[in-house]
């Protein structure tokens, strides 16, 4: 048998390791996402907690019992987080090659990640405790649910950052970003709540929100550019329109009025619902994402190993059937089969008809395989290692310059106008100049 099928036999070991490890990675995205969309309805229903007692709303129990009763569903899927957190870890010390912290580099980062949630788990009785209590004003309990949140997200990112088979990577990379476009739409119903529940345009919350909107569109354009057209679809047609021209009804009249206007709390219950609306319709399209990848992943573990047990048969059995095609052949054809190969996209019968093909054209599919997929990754981890270039440069505006994020955002986006430059380009060049700043 030639020594070269025992290293596609190698190859393929590790495609299949690959693979095990993003379907014991995927429960763990699809309860996240779940999480996430319990917390961002906690952190709404807070808003309204909060702003009763601004108005001396006379719905204050009512408030009140809808926020307790959430509280217990949120802490159930929290629970479920908690658990993958733990499969995950016990994977790693029990099964360290197929389990995700194999990955290089990715490990390390990945378990940060969690513990990064656990603390703010630990927290989050303290912080309802504020809510409860009405300790903190509506922006404070605000910005420590967002903090959480931002935690988890940065769990999914992590996997859509790692991931190695690229149709699994595009579709955790669209996740991202609607999961993303979809906190920002979280964010705006908090800030909305916040300045109707004052009864007093803000300039400040204002220009908060108009930046909100406008992330949102930049996340789902990102949504768009890597989801298949089914999602596209799917995402378009989830969206009311009636739903739609309220909402755009509704930004105006937050958004219009110059600083210090009245604003009608009585607003503060429809700006609510109907952001809520809309992100339960967004949670759809969430739950669909995740459940392609974890189909996705189970189809397609399922046919890398029947693959790789074809070709194990071979290698102890010569003259084994296989349903797959065999590398097989007489060395004297290395030379004489020189044509490059088709490729995948071939039909079972094709497959058939080309059994008995020459090692090389195998070798060569092969090879000419794991280049379109390192193509493709390149492509598509490029969008993220852009956001890391944005994020990290808003940080270094943030402590040098003493702005919040919107504002460095801000920045950087009129720098790169005024410049005729991509934000990126920009990020890059801030970036460039950290070793000269003064240190904070």
């Amino acid at each position: 048998m030639p020594a070269s099928l025992r290293f596609l036999i190698a190859a393929k070991r590790c495609e299949v390791t690959e693979l095990e490890k993003l379907a014991q990675t995927s429960p763990l995205i699809r309860a996240t996402a779940a999480w996430v969309h319990e917390l961002q309805r906690e952190r709404g229903l807070s808003n309204l907690y909060l702003a009763a007692a601004v108005t001396h709303n006379n719905t204050n129990s009512a408030h009140s019992q809808r926020l307790a009763e959430h509280i217990t569903r949120s802490q159930a899927v929290a629970d479920q987080v908690l658990q993958c957190f733990e499969q995950i870890r016990l994977s790693a010390q029990d099964n360290p090659l197929t389990a995700p912290s194999a990955l290089p580099g990715h490990g390390a980062r990945l378990f940060n990640r969690m513990a990064d949630v656990l603390q703010g788990l630990a927290a989050l009785p303290y912080l309802r405790q504020k809510v409860a209590t009405r300790a903190w004003p509506i922006t404070q309990a605000t910005q420590a649910y967002s903090r959480l949140i931002a935690a988890l997200l940065s769990v999914v990112f992590e996997a859509a950052d790692s991931a190695t088979d690229p149709d699994a990577s595009r579709l955790l990379v669209a996740l991202f970003h609607f999961m993303q476009g979809k906190e920002w739409a979280g964010q705006e119903r908090a800030t909305g709540a916040a300045l109707l529940s004052a009864g007093r345009a803000d300039a400040v919350l204002q220009q908060r929100l108009l930046h909100l909107i406008e992330s949102q569109e930049r996340s789902f354009q990102m949504f768009h550019e890597f989801a298949s057209p089914s999602l596209q679809t799917l995402a378009h047609t989830s969206q009311d329109t009636h739903q739609r021209a309220e909402l755009e009804r509704l930004r105006r009249i937050i958004c219009t009025p110059p600083a210090g206007q009245p604003l009608s709390t009585s607003l503060s219950s429809t700006w609510f619902d109907t952001c809520s609306q809309r992100l339960d319709q967004m949670k759809a399209v969430e739950e669909r994402l995740t459940l392609d990848l974890l189909n996705m992943c189970r189809d397609k573990t399922e046919t890398a190993q029947h693959d790789l047990q074809d070709w194990e048969n071979l290698l102890s059995d010569p003259a084994a059937h296989l349903t797959t095609p065999s590398p097989v052949r007489e060395p004297s054809r290395y030379f004489e089969d020189s044509a490059p190969p088709t490729g995948d996209g071939l039909t079972a019968p094709e497959h058939q008809a080309l059994q008995g093909r020459p090692l090389i054209e195998l070798v060569r599919e092969q090879s000419q395989r794991l280049t379109a997929m390192a193509a493709e990754l390149d492509t598509i981890r490029a969008s993220l290692n852009e956001r890391k270039l944005i994020e990290r440069a808003k940080g270094l505006l943030m402590a040098h310059r003493q702005l919040n994020e919107d504002q460095a955002h801000k920045l950087l986006r009129q720098t790169a106008m005024s410049q005729n430059r991509r934000l990126v380009d920009v990020a890059e060049a801030v970036l460039s100049m950290a070793h000269v700043l003064p240190r904070t």
